[in-house]
């Protein structure tokens, strides 16, 4: 895990690692930070090798200087709007921790409800299933339906190398690294056949809104990631376009929305000859999936 190098501090370091987090926790509620004890745990937590539990048990815990340090700068880094994922240079998903670099979106609990749209839509754990995740990102919606399917493999599709990186380092570490393929491809193009399920999280932000987004995701999140065009349909429509073709007689797409665009993706799949299995909501409520059957 590597913290790169931000502003320190002025004040005093703290000698323990209960005081050390006193702190941090402090300057995150003083900079209006809406998850400052969150995210203080942890950055201290991860940042001194310790797990959130042990932080609490360990509290009377000496710390050094070079660890308060090191503390004090991603503290001060979070302070300035960076997320704590990109300040760690991992984010968990799906209980795997996933790494991230300057090309990926950091993976969000949210995005876990289309793993489970997946799961419950292709019933049968031991199925030798053939899955293509579009926009794979991190890989963390490949990767995690690899776990948990042992027969099944997985091509990851992306357009940026540096994101094709990171993913294939993340199925290497989750042991699924020898059924998964990533391959360097744009949304529209046709990459294989005989599928079983297509998976996707594409850019939905029409292109106008994104200069109003919050600094987390505006300032740190990749362009190319978030831009879905003047109206944010733009990556459904080219890819419902083929995938279709792609997918065996009853295969899946699962897509996930924004909780605004359910209809409209629905409405796309079926004018490309799908039928609208499932619209799941995520933990708070929001449309966050859109299921579909392939007919023929």
């Amino acid at each position: 895990m590597s913290v790169p190098a931000g502003d320190a501090s002025p004040v005093a370091r703290p000698a323990t690692a209960g005081a050390l987090l006193a702190n941090a926790r402090t300057r995150l509620r003083a900079a209006g930070i809406d998850t400052a004890d969150l995210d203080a745990r942890l950055l201290v937590a991860s940042l001194l090798g310790l797990s959130a539990a042990r932080l609490i048990v360990d509290g009377d815990r000496a710390v050094g200087e070079g660890e308060a340090e090191r503390v004090s700068a991603a503290v001060s880094r979070r302070a300035a709007g960076e997320p704590v994922g990109r300040i760690l240079g991992e984010r968990e998903f799906w209980g795997i921790a996933f790494r991230l670099n300057e090309a990926t979106l950091e993976p969000r609990p949210d995005s876990e409800t289309i793993v489970e749209a997946a799961l419950a839509a292709c019933e049968g754990r031991d199925r030798p299933l053939r899955i293509l995740d579009l926009g794979t990102g991190t890989g963390c919606l490949l990767v995690a339906l690899l776990t948990e399917w042992p027969e099944a493999s997985g091509i990851g599709v992306d357009l940026s190398p540096r994101a094709l990186d990171a993913a294939r380092a993340n199925a290497e570490d989750a042991g699924v690294g020898a059924r998964a393929l990533f391959v360097q491809a744009d949304l529209g193009r046709p990459v294989a056949a005989g599928l079983d399920l297509v998976v996707s999280n594409p850019p939905y932000i029409p292109s106008g809104d994104i200069a109003g987004l919050d600094r987390e995701v505006r300032l740190h999140d990749p362009r190319l990631a978030l831009d879905g065009g003047a109206d944010g349909l733009d990556p459904y429509r080219r890819l419902l376009n083929w995938v279709g073709g792609a997918l065996r007689p009853g295969g899946t797409v699962v897509l996930e929305v924004a909780p605004d665009g359910a209809g409209a993706v629905a409405g796309l799949g079926e004018d490309a000859g799908f039928s609208v299995l499932e619209v799941r909501a995520d933990l708070a409520g929001r449309p966050r999936a859109v299921v579909l059957r392939c007919a023929n």
